[in-house]
């Protein structure tokens, strides 16, 4: 059963990747490419050459995309399937679609919101490629936290539930998560890298083009997973 949910979980990931990239080329590229005209004008008015491109921003923006939000769908299908068969019958009494539905909800909190209120998503031009290591670490460990805060506030919720009713426990353990992976964003490295003049709508309008990106993915996952293994189960 637990191959099955693997396997079901990266079929799933592979059509939600063809409906991201589908947005991506609707929602994002538009941002990426006035991103990049920005960054040009902003090089030519220093009088330096662009960057040599190692892959053409055509590639990039058809098979090169596509190729990244398939794989990336099939990965996090993947792993949403083998969570599937771990949570299944040990959350409460939820069916198959209804608990598939919360946990594409819990895991966009914690994999993709709450990293992103601390460091949202930049388009071109934006950070320093002086500081990418200590960002990518950072976001990466604010993930990390988020993920195992997450874990263990499920986990408390069903003591708290068993002492203070089931929605004082939802909410005490709702609480708990928000105090956990503040503490843990309050402490890690501030990031403000934006360029002078870099129009402000531009990089509104890009994350939140990042954000409904990945919306899109898990809620995907999350209806489409659910519904494919009711049957099954």
């Amino acid at each position: 059963m637990t191959r099955t949910l693997l396997l079901r979980g990266m079929l799933v990931g592979v059509v939600a990747g063809l409906l991201v990239f589908a947005f991506a080329r609707w929602i994002g590229e538009p941002q990426v490419e006035r991103a990049i005209a920005f960054e040009t004008a902003a090089d030519q008015a220093k009088g330096e050459a662009p960057e040599p491109e190692m892959v053409s921003r055509r590639v990039q923006k058809t098979a090169g995309l596509l190729t990244g939000t398939v794989v990336y769908g099939a990965a996090v299908g993947g792993l949403f399937g083998l969570v599937f068969a771990f949570a299944y019958g040990r959350i409460g009494e939820l069916g198959p679609r209804a608990l598939s539905a919360v946990l594409a909800g819990l895991g966009f909190v914690a994999i993709v919101l709450v990293p992103n209120l601390k460091y949202p998503a930049n388009p071109p031009a934006v950070g320093s490629a002086e500081t990418i290591g200590v960002r990518t670490g950072a976001y990466f460990l604010l993930i990390a936290a988020s993920v195992a805060a997450m874990v263990f506030s499920l986990q408390m919720r069903g003591r708290l539930a068993r002492r203070f009713g089931e929605w004082n426990g939802s909410l005490l353990a709702a609480g708990l998560f928000v105090v956990i992976v503040s503490l843990v964003a309050h402490f890690l490295p501030e990031v403000d890298e934006v360029p002078a003049g870099f129009p402000v709508t531009l990089m509104w309008k890009f994350r939140v083009a990042a954000l409904e990106i990945q919306a899109v993915l898990w809620g995907a996952l999350g209806l489409g997973f659910g519904c494919w293994v009711e049957k099954r189960l």
